[in-house]
């Protein structure tokens, strides 16, 4: 029997010997499609190359699709576990063309793939065609299907649609006939509800192109849009009439039944049928990086958490379990979604805090629940403000009751239960208005009302796509926007961060089909992101998609000042005790501020041994990691909270900086752990350089800090502003003490200038923030390590000569230093190489290609320079070629 991974594989394998690239799924967070809150189909990651708006180097692509419905207009939650074919989390198999081939090969590549290498029974097999497709129907007939079971369908069952307007076309279906022992009908008759007749696969032709006004013209690209659920074509090929009787779902569920120690097959089946599927849906959205919360795609994941958790507690168990059944899935899914092994202990440690959270209001709110029901006639719905105190005291979501209660064959008063939802909205708004906020402040909850809250996206992309929501300016909304207009666009889903903890908003663009805005600011109201911005290009109107960029060299100076500020507080509390806390703090692309609880000034040798620890761990370069946890959770490991923060149910922990023996963080190494919902750098050499400008008083017992980091710190290092304001301070000193000063100030400069250049010179072995991680090859028996740096002076390239010999030990160096688009080269050569090999040679070999003439030195070390860096690939070809002649 073929298992799921098998038939995935032999899908895939089919159509790329048939000329198709095998394209890896993409995330369940789709990026060019604002209108889904989860990937749902196949050709999701495929839309902008059906609307030509995007080319890639295939026209043929097959995919092996996750895919996610449990939330808006695609929600199947409901159903799952209680039907044989509905599931929360699927695999959809996919072949598409992009103006490639059309119906005259989409079919047979269809019917060879399942009649030959699937082997199904054709006499089990019938198709189904639009109406007036006489093509796809005589196609049909020619790959040997009788006419009497190619059924033409006349509804839009059979016609697909982007949308009111836009790509368009007929589909054609392949349903399996179970056999007369299974009730129901073939696809359009009274009984095609029914489970004997079942669809496998559908194609979408996508020929026409459809306008408002209800006309359509051919495409000039026709194409192809393939579909079929691997679950449903796994229980066909494994003798199965329920997806979850195959062999990856049969395994998920009797890992749950060993968890539980209960029957797989017993009376309380339903049960683990819930959570497998649950399972592999909230495994796959953590690893795709959504997490539990109260809004947008957490609220949906929680939804699916809670209700598996749920049905883990009838089956009995006293202790969570979903984490407990991660190894298992891994083990099914893990080669076909290298992402999930990645993230397993990432989905491990999130569902068993959601568990462990859920268990303590679980039993109170099923309590509740009994109560309630007891005051009731046996068949009386429950009453929906019965149904909201439960949501909005216990976190049960509405479904998640209605589940309950459906076991008991009882239902929701839903009316009522939407009457309290508004009825408590109404009390938020009115809170609101009177905390003193601007006048219009009530416009932004009647928005998020009505399109619910904005998503953040920021934390792993800097672009994504949205869809205006609306358009605000002076407290009204507006239909439209022209050049020159100033206000607030609020868009479902952005990436922009909005000013919070101590960070600054995010700026950039926001970019139509029909105009272009500039975002000057951004900021966050009843969970409502403002892009502040400015129309600088054609108009904006709600509804339309948007292409959402943030200004990337900003927002990196911004993450590179907010990591320095959680190394700043961890090295202030090291030197001058735990009472330190966080009091304010302000991280701006030009500079960083930190306030801090300390009652007298730091002398300077404290702070110069605060500005020399926090730059060893900058030098570390040790990766800055996240992870969500609840507050108590993150408090329990010494995370330090920042002052003046609301936390709700989930906070993020930053860590960064690995110190052996430190006491402190998830390993007993992490040096500074934080509670933080701010960007951070992927790794402390991002920040490249810490200089604190001095401390002064902020308020009584509260300390400031200034400080610069990356090019800011490097370009105040090598000015003179600093030497130059502590002469002038000196000016009524006597000339003995000016001299001294003087001289003092020089050793400092000279200090200073050389930890510059031990930092470039660290930053460039390491790789820095910018560069890759030195490599080495092996050319002709030599070993060889070339490279071009940003960064570093010419004069530096000596110094990272010998070092790099010596880590080689024997072999050859060539090191190309970008100076302003000019390049500086060096190449050195080990002593027990110079007899076969010069350093001299390799330089004017590089230079030449570099633009320039000569260079000279010795055999163990030379030097020369060119007009144009840019062409420093083949100047280190031309080294390699001087090795190979050697």
């Amino acid at each position: 029997m073929a298992s799921l991974n098998d038939i995935r594989s032999t899908f895939l394998d089919y159509f790329k010997r048939n000329g198709h690239q095998i394209v890896a799924s993409s995330p369940l967070v789709p990026r060019n499609d604002p209108t889904l809150m989860f990937t749902n189909s196949g050709m999701v990651q495929f839309k902008n190359l059906f609307l030509g708006l995007e080319h890639r180097d295939y026209t043929r692509a097959t995919t092996a699709q996750k895919c996610v419905r449990a939330g808006g207009k695609h929600n199947d939650l409901d159903n799952v576990g209680y039907t044989a074919r509905h599931h929360t989390f699927f695999e959809m198999l996919g072949n598409f063309s992009f103006g490639d081939y059309f119906k005259s090969e989409a079919i047979p590549f269809a019917w060879e793939l399942i009649t030959r290498d699937f082997g199904i029974d054709k006499s089990r097999l019938l198709t189904t065609v639009y109406h007036t497709d006489d093509e796809a129907f005589a196609l049909w007939k020619k790959v040997g299907v009788p006419e009497d079971r190619i059924i033409r369908i006349a509804t839009s069952d059979n016609f697909w649609q982007m949308g009111p307007t836009g790509p368009c076309g007929p589909c054609t279906e392949i349903f399996y006939d179970h056999g007369d022992h299974i009730w129901g009908g073939p696809p359009g008759s009274a009984d095609e509800d029914g489970d004997r007749f079942i669809e496998i696969w559908n194609v979408v032709f996508m020929q026409n192109e459809q306008f408002a006004d209800g006309t359509m013209r051919p495409l000039d690209m026709q194409s192809i849009d393939t579909g079929m659920g691997l679950e449903r074509i796994g229980a066909l090929l494994q003798g199965k009439h329920d997806n979850y009787d195959t062999d990856l779902m049969r395994a998920l569920i009797e890992a749950s039944a060993h968890a539980a120690s209960v029957d797989p097959d017993g009376p309380k089946n339903i049960h683990h049928r819930v959570i497998a599927d649950h399972l592999r849906s909230c495994s796959f959205l953590i690893a795709d990086g959504v997490m539990p919360s109260n809004e947008g795609r957490g609220y949906v994941l929680r939804r699916i958490m809670r209700r598996a958790m749920r049905h883990a507690h009838l089956l009995g168990t006293k202790d969570p379990m979903m984490h407990k059944l991660v190894p298992a899935l891994v083990t099914q899914m893990g080669q076909a979604y290298p992402e999930l092994g990645r993230a397993q202990a990432l989905i491990t440690e999130t569902l068993r805090l959601e568990e462990e959270r859920f268990r303590t209001t679980l039993d109170r709110g099923l309590k509740l629940l009994e109560d309630e029901l007891a005051q009731l006639p046996v068949d009386a719905a429950l009453p929906g403000e019965a149904a909201f105190k439960l949501y909005d005291t216990y976190g049960f979501p509405l479904d998640l009751t209605q589940d309950a209660l459906r076991e008991k064959g009882r239902a929701v008063d839903t009316s009522g239960f939407d009457a309290a939802m508004d009825a408590q909205k109404a009390k938020a708004r009115a809170a609101w208005a009177g905390s003193g906020e601007a006048a219009d402040a009530a416009i932004w909850f009647d928005l998020a009302d009505k399109g619910g809250p904005s998503e953040f996206l920021g934390y792993d992309t800097e672009i994504a796509e949205g869809q205006i929501t609306a358009l605000v300016r002076d407290g009204a909304v507006q239909d439209r926007a022209v050049v020159g207009t100033q206000l607030a666009i609020i868009v479902n889903q952005t990436p922009f961060y909005a000013e919070s903890g101590g960070q600054v908003g995010d700026t950039g663009m926001i970019k139509t089909a029909t105009g272009v805005a500039r975002v000057n600011d951004t900021k966050k109201v009843a969970g409502l992101f403002l892009h502040m911005a400015e129309v600088v290009e054609g108009e904006l109107q709600p509804g339309q998609g948007a292409e959402l960029i943030v200004d990337h060299a900003r927002r990196a100076d911004i993450r590179a000042n907010h990591s320095a500020t959680h190394l700043l507080h961890e090295a202030l509390r090291r030197a001058l005790g735990d009472h330190v806390a966080q009091r304010g703090s302000l991280n701006a692309p030009d500079r960083l501020r930190f306030d801090f609880s300390h009652a007298k000034a730091l002398s300077a040798e404290e702070l110069a041994h605060v500005e020399i620890e926090v730059n060893d761990f900058i030098r570390q370069n040790s990766p800055v990691e996240t992870r969500i946890m609840t507050p108590d959770a993150a408090r329990e490991l010494g995370a330090q909270a920042l002052f003046g923060e609301k936390y709700g149910d989930e906070v993020r922990v930053v860590s960064m900086g690995s110190q052996a023996g430190s006491g402190k963080g998830m390993d007993g190494q992490t040096y500074s752990l934080e509670l933080c919902g701010g960007t951070h750098v992927r790794h402390t050499g991002d920040i490249g350089l810490f200089v604190a400008l001095g401390d002064s008083a902020s308020s009584s017992g509260v300390r400031r800090i200034e400080a610069l980091t990356g090019p800011s710190a490097l370009a105040y290092l090598t000015s003179q502003d600093r030497r130059m304001q502590a002469l002038s301070q000196e000016m009524n000193a006597t000339a003995a003490e000016v001299l001294e000063r003087v001289r003092i100030l020089k050793d400092e400069r000279k200090r200073l200038e050389n930890e510059v250049a031990q930092l470039r010179r660290q930053l460039a072995m390491a790789g820095g923030a910018d560069q890759a991680a030195p490599a080495v090859d092996s050319v002709n028996g030599i070993a060889f390590h070339a490279q071009a740096l940003g960064g570093v002076t010419a004069r530096d390239l000596a110094g990272l000569i010998d070092d790099h010999k010596a880590r080689l030990g024997s072999g050859a160096v060539l090191l190309i230093a970008d100076t302003g688009g000019k390049a500086a080269v060096a190449a050195g050569v080990t002593d027990d190489l110079t007899g076969r090999l010069s350093a001299v040679d390799l330089v004017r070999a590089a230079v030449a290609e570099l633009g320039g003439q000569g260079g000279g030195g010795r055999a163990d070390f030379a030097q020369g320079g060119g007009k144009d860096v840019a062409n420093a690939p083949a100047a280190i070809t031309a080294a390699h070629n001087v090795l190979k002649g050697v």
